[in-house]
C-alpha cells in the first residue's frame, strides 16, 4: 500500500529515544546484516558517523548511517532504510541529500556505499543520485552475495582516483609494509596471486627484528630492497640518515640488533640497483615521483587515522592538485569498516603532509617503485 502524506517529512539526526522504532524499521526492512540495538546507541552517542532520520506525523519511516573515516575526506553510505509504504513517497531521496548535503559541509568529499547487484530498486536511486560502480567486491554480506561499490564525488571537482590498484588486508598487525609491497606488485603483474605465505616471506626479508613491543616491523631499506629483488625499479627516499625506529627501543641489546640489521640492509643496498635519494617526503613531492605511473609505500604515523602512535605503512595511489589518495592495507573490521573505508582513501594535501612521518625527530620515508 502507497501513503499519501498530507505534510512534509521531518529530518534531524538520531538520538537515543529513537533507538526502539529504528530497530523495528531495521526488523521490518532486513533479512540479514541488521544493525543491532547496540550498534545503533554506539553510533549515536560515540560514532564518528552521521544518522539521520525520517518522521511522518510523528513516525519514524525512514534512516540513513554514514560512517566518517577520521582524519579523511571520505564518508561511507552504511545503511539506508524506509519504510514499505512510503518507498514511492521520495523519502530515502530526501534521507540521501541531506546526508550528502551534511557530509560536505563536515568536511567530505566523497561518499561510498555497497548494494546487492539483486537489489535494481537502491541500484537505480544511487545511480539517479549521481553514484557511479567502481568495484565488485565478493562474498561481501553475511548469505555471501557479492557488492557492487558506488561511489560520488562531492566535491566540486572530480578527480580519478585510480580504481585499478588492488587492496589487501594485512592479516597481522606487523605486516603492513609487506602488504603494501603486495598491492603494488598486483598492479604490475595482475597474474600475481596475493597470500600470507607472500605476506610473511617479504615480512622475513624486511623486518628490523625489534620494534616498541612485540614483533618487528619493516623497515624502508628493507621493503626497498624486497621490491628490488622481486624486479621492481626502486627509489628508496628518506629525510635523514638516522637508524629508523631505534630510538623507540629502550633496551641496549635490542638496539644494537636493529642496527646490526640496519647496516646490512645499507650494505646490500649500495651494492643494488635501488636509487637513494635524500629528501623530505611530502604530497608535492609525491605527486611528481608518481607523475609517470609510479607507486609509493610510504610511512606515517598511524595516529591522524586511528589514534595510535605506531609507525604505519600505506600504500600511494595516485596525488592529484586537491587531494593524496592511498590504500590502507589495516581494516578495523571490529570498527563496522570493510575495505571500502580503506580503499583510495582521499585526503587533503594540508592533512597528508600531517600524517607523514614517525617518532621525533620526525623521520620520513618512502619507496617509490614502477614495473621496470
Amino acid at each position: 500500500m502507497r501513503i499519501i502524506m498530507h505534510a512534509e517529512p521531518l529530518l534531524r539526526e538520531a538520538n537515543i529515544k529513537d533507538i526502539d522504532a529504528l530497530i523495528q524499521l531495521e526488523n521490518a526492512c532486513f533479512d540479514s546484516d541488521k544493525i543491532s540495538r547496540r550498534s545503533f546507541k554506539w553510533m549515536i552517542e560515540k560514532g564518528h558517523t552521521l544518522l539521520l532520520v525520517a518522521f511522518v506525523d510523528d513516525t519514524l519511516v525512514g534512516y540513513v548511517l554514514l560512517l566518517y573515516s577520521q582524519g579523511t575526506s571520505l564518508g561511507r553510505v552504511y545503511s539506508l532504510a524506509v519504510e514499505q509504504a512510503f518507498r514511492k513517497a521520495g523519502i530515502a531521496v530526501m534521507l540521501m541529500l541531506e546526508a550528502q548535503k551534511q557530509a560536505l559541509e563536515d568536511g567530505r568529499s566523497f561518499l561510498r556505499l555497497e548494494v546487492r547487484p539483486d537489489n535494481i530498486g537502491a541500484i537505480k536511486l544511487y545511480e539517479k543520485l549521481g553514484y557511479n560502480p567502481f568495484d565488485i567486491v565478493n562474498d561481501f554480506y553475511e548469505d555471501h552475495a557479492d557488492a557492487i561499490r558506488m561511489m560520488k564525488v562531492l566535491h566540486h571537482l572530480p578527480e580519478t582516483t585510480h580504481p585499478e590498484v588492488a587492496h589487501y588486508s594485512q592479516t597481522t598487525d606487523f605486516t603492513c609494509g609487506p602488504s603494501c609491497l603486495m598491492m603494488a606488485m598486483k598492479s604490475f603483474d595482475h597474474q600475481l596471486t596475493l597470500s600470507r605465505e607472500l605476506e610473511l616471506q617479504i615480512w622475513r626479508e624486511a623486518t628490523t627484528i625489534f620494534m616498541t613491543s612485540g614483533h618487528g616491523g619493516c623497515s624502508p631499506q628493507g621493503l626497498a630492497l624486497a621490491a628490488n629483488r622481486r624486479g621492481l625499479k626502486t627509489t628508496l627516499v628518506n629525510n635523514s640518515a638516522d637508524i629508523p625506529f631505534i630510538n623507540g627501543v629502550r633496551s641496549d641489546e635490542k638496539k644494537a640488533v636493529i642496527e646490526c640489521v640496519h647496516q646490512d640492509f645499507v650494505q646490500q643496498i649500495n651494492a643494488s640497483s635501488i636509487v637513494q635519494q635524500s629528501a623530505n617526503v611530502d604530497s608535492a613531492f609525491l605527486q611528481g615521483a608518481l607523475a609517470d605511473g609510479g607507486l609509493a609505500l610510504v610511512l606515517i604515523s598511524s595516529y591522524r587515522l586511528n589514534q595510535s602512535k605506531s609507525p604505519h605503512w600505506i600504500l600511494v595511489v595516485s596525488v592529484s592538485d586537491t587531494f593524496v589518495y592511498f590504500h590502507d592495507p589495516d581494516v578495523d573490521w571490529d570498527d563496522n569498516k570493510s575495505i571500502t573505508d580503506s580503499g583510495y582513501i582521499p585526503v587533503t594535501h594540508k592533512e597528508f603532509n600531517r600524517m607523514i612521518g614517525y617518532g621525533k625527530p620526525r623521520y620520513q620515508a618512502a619507496v617509490i617503485i614502477s614495473n621496470t
